[in-house]
């Protein structure tokens, strides 16, 4: 790794400068996708276009778009000069809107993200825009990883992982942990299932992700929970193909693992990091606008 940063105090004192400056309200774009629409905010910098300097940016697990962290983080963006698109998972629904509600049966997979960011890097070239820096928050900084790392392609110009998620926050551990019983409970359960081909077949009271006896597609739960070493985001940028940022912040207790996961992996090449003091994994006021100023410059520099 190099350039290691561990005070925001300068980044904040420049992106304060421009916190409030030519702020524009975001477009939502909707496309079809395998048969269901999927939307995105669409918001420009003052004067820019698709050819300018762009950001695609994912969110966290089962939230969306217009969460204020995202929203926040788009205008101020603009308000450095960078364009962006901030997509909406579609997590298996139509026109997917909000908070995903855990009453709402589970067929969406984590894997699933991959395509759809292809989907939007695809519309996003024909709109015209061949050089595009991915970004992803959390569970989204992990697919964007996942992506950057699996399915490179010459558009994309630099990745931006904002408190990725480790292998820690999808491990059995942490299921046994917050459930108090074991994957092994329901895993069994699935795999038959899903051997049978009956993959799409709702189990019923699962406990799954963040939800308490939700009804859960087989092929979902064993999606999510079948060990991978691309959970892991710190393993993933091992094989870093483009210059990547990593944005920690350092009362983050959500991914409290990542900064000494990736200072255990040493000198990487293509990957910086910036630990923002004081931010915790959402990034609010000052150290969303500390983020959007280091993307900025990561990107421009």
């Amino acid at each position: 790794m190099k350039n290691v940063i561990k005070n925001s105090a300068l980044v904040g004192l420049f992106s304060v400068a421009f916190a409030f400056a030519g702020l524009v309200q975001a477009e939502e774009i909707k496309q079809s996708f395998k048969g269901q629409t999927v939307n995105a905010n669409l918001e420009f910098a003052d004067g820019k276009g698709y050819g300018d300097e762009f950001v695609l940016l994912l969110h966290g697990t089962l939230t969306h778009k217009n969460r204020s962290t995202y929203m926040e983080l788009q205008n101020n963006l603009a308000a450095q000069g960078i364009s962006s698109l901030s997509i909406n998972l579609s997590l298996g629904l139509n026109d997917r809107q909000g908070e995903y509600d855990c009453a709402v049966p589970h067929t969406h997979k984590h894997t699933d993200a991959l395509d759809e960011v292809g989907f939007w890097l695809d519309w996003l070239q024909k709109q015209g825009a061949k050089q595009v820096t991915l970004m992803g928050h959390s569970r989204g900084g992990n697919q964007i990883a996942w992506f950057a790392t699996e399915r490179d392609r010459a558009q994309i110009n630099k990745v931006v992982l904002w408190a990725p998620a480790t292998g820690k926050q999808q491990s059995h551990q942490d299921y046994q942990k917050r459930y108090g019983k074991p994957v092994s409970s329901v895993m069994p359960q699935a795999q038959k299932l899903v051997k049978a081909g009956k993959g799409n077949e709702l189990m019923q009271d699962v406990d799954f992700i963040y939800c308490e006896k939700a009804q859960v597609a087989a092929a979902s739960f064993v999606d999510y929970y079948s060990l991978k070493p691309q959970f892991d985001t710190p393993t993933l940028l091992k094989s870093a193909k483009k210059p990547t940022l990593v944005i920690m912040g350092s009362e983050d207790d959500v991914v409290a693992d990542l900064p000494a996961a990736i200072e255990a992996l040493g000198s990487l090449k293509n990957v910086q990091t910036l630990m923002l003091d004081g931010a915790d994994h959402f990034f609010m006021d000052l150290y969303n606008e500390d983020s959007a100023a280091a993307v900025a410059d990561f990107i421009t520099q």
